[in-house]
């Protein structure tokens, strides 16, 4: 089958020996063709390869059946948050062995799912906003808490304190939580008092203090200008500073009621920044590092108008990659009159 370049995909397989227009042989027959493959034959000028004509793959239909499985997953996380959260509510305490109950399953579905960026893309939806943000938060803590080389156990022992950092939440007026304008110093001041709730109502429910410090240190930063108490890195717990970066991260990736979410590839740059003096830089490294190569193959709305996909990360500016759109290329490395301004999944 004979396709433009600017149609291959991750994981084609070329039928044939593939030259440069100067009879320079580029790749040979056979190669299964990735990124760097497909980007080396643009670099020669190569305008159409013929590739192994393939049936659709039992692996494309099990990534499907994956999807749906992690979709159903979520679905029962974020109504089991929602009990929780409200017998917190009602009683200052929940049942401890429901968080296990909720939470397993889902972290269960993610160690065959690792493609984190497509999970954020899943849970891109109309949920409760404080609901869904406790299921990312948990979900972005367990990997981030793997990729800094945790153990299994401590993994979700991290994932269960970043799934409740918000309970305390329930004790925030809902007029307050759902005002769409700017808070009040006052107001504010009222939402931070969720810091201290969740302590309590975590120590009320279960006998793990570590959850409960997570709960209260969340935002604390390193520099100590964060909240309720001021702490500097050394005081701040260490599953603490894992779960504030998938708070900050989870938090300006979705759309609020007084603010609007913002691009995924935007918002890592933002947690670049605040790695000097406000979050953990070696955690911040380690998420920038595993997610920017989730975003290979992902369709993209460029500010231009123009659809493109993404199709190789820049090393020059590892947060503006080089985006194919219709046989044209976006070096948003060079081009900074051009950004993204959403992503899709494949």
């Amino acid at each position: 089958m004979r396709v433009h370049v600017t149609d291959l995909k991750p994981g084609d397989y070329l039928k044939e020996d593939t030259f440069s227009s100067r009879g320079l042989h580029v790749l040979p027959k056979g190669t299964q063709l990735q990124t760097d493959e497909i980007f080396r034959l643009i670099q020669h000028g190569v305008d159409y390869v013929d590739i192994e004509s393939v049936s659709p793959s039992p692996v494309s239909a099990g990534r499907s059946s994956a999807i749906q499985a992690v979709t159903t997953n979520f679905d029962n996380t974020i109504i089991g948050f929602e009990s929780l959260y409200l017998e917190a509510l009602t009683k200052g305490s929940f049942n401890q062995s429901m968080v296990d109950d909720v939470l397993q399953p889902m972290l269960q579905s993610l160690d065959r799912h690792k493609d984190v960026v497509t999970l954020l893309l899943l849970l891109d939806r109309e949920d409760d906003y404080t609901y869904n943000h406790s299921l990312q938060v948990g979900m972005l803590s367990y990997f981030l808490a793997s990729w800094l080389g945790y153990g299994k156990k401590e993994c979700y022992e991290i994932s269960k304190a970043g799934f409740l950092i918000d309970i305390g939440k329930c004790r925030i007026p809902a007029s307050i939580l759902s005002k769409p304008q700017k808070l009040t110093p006052e107001e504010f001041e009222e939402v931070k008092k969720h810091t201290l709730h969740g302590y309590e109502i975590i120590r009320n429910s279960m006998p793990d203090e570590h959850t409960a410090l997570v709960a209260l240190q969340h935002h604390e930063r390193e520099d100590g200008t964060g909240y309720p108490n001021g702490l500097r890195k050394p005081e701040i717990h260490p599953y603490a500073q894992i779960a504030a970066i998938a708070d900050v991260y989870s938090a300006m990736t979705t759309a609020r009621v007084y603010q609007s979410k913002q691009e995924l590839i935007a918002v890592l740059r933002e947690i670049h920044n605040l790695s000097f003096g406000k979050l953990n830089a070696k955690a911040v490294q380690a998420f920038i590092q595993h997610m920017m190569p989730n975003f290979i193959g992902k369709r993209v709305l460029l500010s231009s108008g123009d659809m493109g996909v993404i199709i190789m990360n820049n090393p020059t500016d590892m947060f503006r990659p080089l985006v194919q759109s219709e046989g044209r290329f976006f070096d948003l490395a060079r081009d900074r009159n051009v950004g993204i301004v959403e992503i899709y999944m494949e």
